[in-house]
């Protein structure tokens, strides 16, 4: 079954239900009540481990692997990140909050941010090891404001106006009309501002876009960034992170899912050959792989509350939706699911599912083909692991679902349900 190929590694057809790291999936449903999401921690393992392999494979040991909380991030999952040593990417004092809460150490914590606030900067300077300076303006605010007092990383984040392709113009990062990073004449400019202020700057990141197949477009920005690093004289012990965002398989239609291996073989291999011919020492390599760490991992799980048929059209309306996973009402994200029982009955008719919600964007995806179902089913919409959660609202007063990490037969909560209460506990009355 194509389709299964999409769902955590673990996940197997057991009586004819879907169960996932020895968990049924019916069971959770009824036990910790939908929509649930749920996370399996060897998919999130197997992830790591490919990115580790092909690093040491095609680079060495001087590289390492850092996971973007933006995709998703509480307290568990950067407990997780720590199992394997890996950087925690933070946007603003937010994410460090959770970060520092999960006892990651300051040299894993890296701060990113387009506008970082004073509040941002002094979180940063107080307890990460790197900080990505995103602007002129920053780097001066900075020195004026936050004095540093200990050993902190600055990198400078450039803007290389190429483009990757994605599938949303609003996943694209890297090109010139981008509100992200810095020109050359501003990195260069930032450079000597760090020389003359005796700033710890040691690294160059860029970032071209997210959910991308194609590596080729990384490489004149790898030359770019090269050529940068050699100007402003970088020695031994700088670093370098060509970003990430390589893609995954969202729909069968796009499998297989793309190749890890290929996409760190290309990487290395032109910053390898790129400071050779610069006469560059070899920086140390970061890898930042966003949702192709995290996204196979998550399955969101809805229930059916009622079937609408509509000429040509039929709905079937869950209990979830844009409150939890507005991807598609962004991007126009495509998905596909499974029933989480009966999952080997015939595929018989062409259903979209939407939300609750009071949004005609309030829809999962359109027009998949499916096993007839029926009010109170259980469906399962797998790749559901990276930029649903972490971009929840409360639209409509809509409660953020109950997280669960499964993991040998047990299932965990590692994020409780909001309750009624949790959406008036900021609120005062006149």
């Amino acid at each position: 079954m194509k389709r299964l190929d999409l769902f955590p590694i673990t996940t197997k057809i057991e009586n004819d239900e879907l169960t996932i790291a020895g968990c049924n999936l019916r069971k959770l449903a009824d036990e910790f009540s939908t929509p649930l999401y749920i996370y399996d921690k060897a998919t999130l393992d197997s992830s790591v481990i490919e990115y580790k392999n092909a690093l040491a494979s095609f680079y060495g040991t001087h590289a390492s692997v850092t996971y973007a909380g933006k995709a998703f991030l509480c307290i568990a999952i950067a407990q997780w990140t720590q199992l394997h040593n890996l950087t925690l990417d933070c946007t603003g004092e937010g994410e460090i909050h959770i970060a520092v809460h999960a006892k990651v150490k300051r040299e894993n914590i890296l701060v990113h941010g387009v506008n970082k606030s004073d509040a941002d900067l002094e979180s940063a300077i107080q307890h990460a090891g790197t900080i990505v300076i995103d602007n002129l303006t920053e780097l001066e605010r900075i020195t004026q404001l936050f004095p540093i007092h200990h050993s902190l990383n600055l990198w400078l984040r450039l803007l290389p106006g190429v483009t990757v392709s994605t599938h949303h113009a609003h996943t694209q990062t890297g090109h010139h009309e981008s509100k992200f990073g810095m020109t050359r004449e501003e990195i260069l400019e930032a450079a000597t501002f760090c020389k003359e202020n005796n700033l710890p700057l040691n690294g160059i990141h860029f970032h071209q876009g997210s959910n991308f197949r194609d590596p080729e477009p990384l490489i004149p920005a790898i030359e770019m960034a090269l050529d940068i690093a050699k100007e402003i004289g970088f020695e031994n012990e700088w670093h370098f992170c060509p970003g990430g965002g390589w893609g995954v398989a969202y729909h069968e239609d796009e499998l297989p899912h793309p190749s890890i291996e290929s996409y760190v073989k290309g990487i290395c291999e032109a910053v390898i050959e790129g400071c050779k011919q610069r006469n560059l020492s070899l920086p140390h390599l970061h890898l930042e792989p966003g949702r192709s760490l995290v996204a196979r991992a998550g399955v969101a799980i809805y229930r059916v509350g009622a079937i609408k048929k509509r000429e040509n059209k039929t709905w079937v309306l869950v209990d979830g939706g844009m409150a939890d996973n507005p991807r598609y009402a962004m991007y126009g994200a495509r998905y596909s699911c499974l029933a989480v029982a009966g999952v080997t009955e015939e595929r018989s008719e062409i259903i979209s599912v939407a939300g609750p919600y009071c949004e005609s964007g309030d829809v999962i995806f359109e027009d998949l083909e499916m096993s007839k179902l029926k009010t109170s089913d259980l469906i399962a919409v797998p790749m559901s692991g990276a930029y649903h959660l972490s971009m929840a609202s409360n639209y409509n007063g809509a409660r953020k679902p109950m997280v669960l990490m499964v993991e040998n037969g047990n299932a965990k909560v590692i994020q409780k349900r909001e309750t009624l209460d949790d959406l008036i506990r900021r609120d005062l009355k006149l």
